[in-house]
């Protein structure tokens, strides 16, 4: 008998854990950060969360991954869980979206340390639309000058694990549910502009340095296996270190839910990349 597969009912029954503090960035609802901070005397290793929900907020919030960010700060971990306008939200899509990212993520080198969190070596955790965005935040110092996205000298991350993300948005685009991003996809990339992916989809900036961990669910039918699988191959083609991990019998919403099998592979890599990130901190000292 096929096991079936966890529902978004069935995370969202769980108690929601809440975080250390919210740091407000701007006047805006969307301009705002959650910090989860670890028990103990920092700095403490940081993860960079961005939540998914197709880009949409009509269906899912930074909120959504209260549940990972905790089990993280039960492992040592700090989280800076952002928050972004959807394109169903004024001003959101192109450039709005991007904007909103890029300032929750660069607000972590500035606030971090208030907080006892570590601003250097950062791994980010992003899921299925956050897979995308998180991407593009390792990406974007590949920005040309000339695009409405660039910004001199943004937070630098060190890897990224790429959670049933649709980080190729050509691929993705005909793969995904139609509600998902096809409907959507023009104001996400700011179409008919020229060249609309090249600074917004991450498998058209490769390569760009972080490395990147895939991972998929094996019966995703959002961000399905092959879609990681395919931009991993995009991405060492290029010259990237990128690898791939697809998890039997496992589902999206599980890839977020602790204490499923796709979840602790996940901690995993998260925990693997901020240890190889301080023995490369200490190979350079």
């Amino acid at each position: 008998m096929t096991k079936r597969l966890m529902s978004w009912d069935a995370l969202k029954a769980r108690p929601l854990p809440q975080p250390t503090a919210s740091l407000q960035l701007g006047d805006h609802p969307w301009s705002i950060v959650d910090v989860w901070t670890p028990i103990g005397p920092g700095p403490h290793p940081t993860v960079l969360m961005v939540h998914g929900g197709c880009w949409q907020k009509a269906i899912a919030d930074r909120t959504l991954m209260n549940y990972a960010a905790e089990d993280l700060r039960g492992r040592g971990l700090g989280v800076w869980n952002i928050e972004y306008r959807g394109v169903d939200e004024e001003g959101g899509g192109f450039p709005g979206t991007f904007h909103d990212a890029a300032l929750a993520a660069d607000s972590l080198l500035t606030y971090g340390p208030h907080f006892g969190l570590r601003t250097d070596h950062i791994v980010a955790f992003g899921h299925s639309a956050g897979g995308h965005l998180a991407l593009w935040l390792a990406a974007r110092d590949r920005l040309a000058r000339t695009s409405p996205l660039f910004k001199p000298a943004p937070l630098r991350l060190f890897g990224v694990v790429n959670s049933g993300g649709l980080a190729d948005l050509e691929a993705s685009k005909s793969v995904t549910e139609t509600d998902c991003l096809a409907i959507v996809y023009d104001r996400l990339v700011g179409a008919p502009r020229p060249s609309a992916l090249a600074d917004t989809s991450p498998a058209e900036m490769l390569p760009f340095g972080a490395i990147q961990v895939s991972v998929s669910g094996e019966r995703d039918l959002i961000a399905p296996p092959s879609l990681g699988r395919a931009y991993t191959a995009k991405a060492q083609a290029a010259g990237d270190l990128a690898f791939f991990e697809c998890i039997p019998d496992q589902g999206h919403v599980e890839l977020i839910a602790p204490g499923t099998p796709a979840f602790e592979a996940q901690a995993q890599h998260i925990m693997a990349l901020l240890q190889r990130a301080q023995g490369t901190l200490a190979a350079q000292i």
